[in-house]
Order: C-alpha cells, then structure tokens, then sequence
C-alpha cells in the first residue's frame, strides 16, 4: 500500500503543485489487478484499485485548473521485466508457469515495457488533449475474457 498508493498519491500531490502553474498531464500506473479481483491478491487488488479511482479523482480536480491538468491510469497485465520474472520464479516449474499465463493472455504472449511505455507517451501527448479519468487496459485481451 506505501508504495503502490501512497507512493502514488504523493507523486499526484507534487506533480499538481507543479503543473498548475502551465498544466500537462500525469499517467498512473495501475494493473489490470486494479480493475478485477483475485483470490491471492487482495493487498495488490486494493492498492491497484485504489490508484485507479485516486486517478479518477485527480482528473476531476485537474479538469478545474486553467489550463488544465489531466490524469489518467495504466492498466497492464503481465509486462515482461523483472516483476513477472520474479512471480515465475515461485512456482515449481517456472517454465511451464510462464507457458500457462502467456496462453491465458488471448494475444498469447506478455506485453513489453516498450509497449506500456509509448501508451504512457501518447497520454503525455498533446495528441491526448481530450483524454482525462480514464483508464487504459494494456493486457492482451486478458480481461476481456
């Protein structure tokens, strides 16, 4: 919870001071975890809930200032890196661990952090000017299951 919404909420709190003085735009990084339940993540599913909705929150706030700040949230799946390595790495056969969860993503494969990246340049963009609250599911079809 420290990190992932408090960390957050400070990030917010921070940036707002800074950007209400010629506006921008804050991307959250959430999960697809903030957006559906699981049965071995309640801890993650609150924090990653809970950035989801402080997004929403400081979108609206945002929305008031002129010029305006926007906020919206990421929401990935499984990212190739470091944290799903060591996710795998629990499991008795992490190669086979690895197979499953790719063939439970409809694209069949992780996403990259290339990929998580240059959504969250779009959302820094200008070319987002309209886009604010919302959230970005980046999951190969997982949760559309």
């Amino acid at each position: 919870m420290a990190i992932n919404l408090d960390g957050t909420f400070l990030g917010c709190k921070y940036a707002m001071r800074l950007l209400r003085r010629g506006g921008g735009s804050i991307v959250n990084i959430s999960s697809v975890s903030g957006l559906v339940g699981g049965h071995n993540l309640a801890a993650y599913n609150a924090s990653k809930g809970g950035v989801r909705l402080l997004t929403k929150s400081v979108a609206l706030s945002g929305a008031r200032l002129k010029p305006p700040v926007r906020c919206n949230s990421v929401h990935p799946a499984f990212i190739e890196g470091p944290m799903a390595d060591g996710m795998i790495a629990q499991f008795r056969d992490p190669a086979r661990a690895r197979e499953r969860l790719a063939a439970s993503v409809p694209l069949g494969r992780f996403g990259t952090p290339a990929e998580v990246a240059e959504l969250c340049v779009y959302l820094l963009a200008d070319e987002s000017a309209f886009v604010t609250g919302a959230e970005f599911v980046l999951d190969g079809g997982l949760s559309a299951q």
